[in-house]
């Protein structure tokens, strides 16, 4: 089954790709490795794992403006999400957006982090202002 989600384009642009869905947050300042693109926060439900080539959606950024410069980091180094698609934005997670210069989407008609499950495909045009979900099969 596919869903169609509208929201407002951040970074223009179009990726296609595998989703990774955090339910939490994300710190930039010290909540990841820019080298690989993991989450190193201890208490967060993703650790240990990486965005790296993934598309990521998540509620927004917590923490210190720092946040940019540690996703900067990660397009500098190849390790950024493919896209980033978020339910809150804030300061630090549009600058963030808008340093990584992936395709970035918010304000969404529905939320995100509870229709999209990690594994399920995904295309984001932040262009049109669409997330386009091909949903994986659903045990139970």
């Amino acid at each position: 089954m596919t869903i169609t989600i509208h929201g407002r384009g951040i970074v223009p642009g179009r990726a296609e790709g595998e989703a990774l869905v955090s339910h939490e947050t994300i710190s930039g300042w010290g909540g990841i490795d820019p080298a690989t693109g993991t989450i190193i926060e201890r208490r967060h439900e993703l650790f240990g794992v990486s965005f790296a080539g993934k598309i990521l959606v998540f509620p927004g950024a917590k923490g210190s403006s720092g946040w940019s410069g540690f996703f900067q980091s990660t397009r500098l180094l190849g390790t950024a999400p493919l896209a980033m698609v978020f339910t809150t934005l804030s300061t630090k997670s549009a600058l963030g957006a808008v340093v990584t210069r992936v395709p970035a989407i918010t304000d969404l008609d529905k939320d995100p982090v509870e229709i999209i499950r990690t594994g399920d495909h995904v295309i984001v045009d932040a262009d049109k202002g669409v997330v386009i979900v091909d949903l994986a099969p659903r045990n139970g």
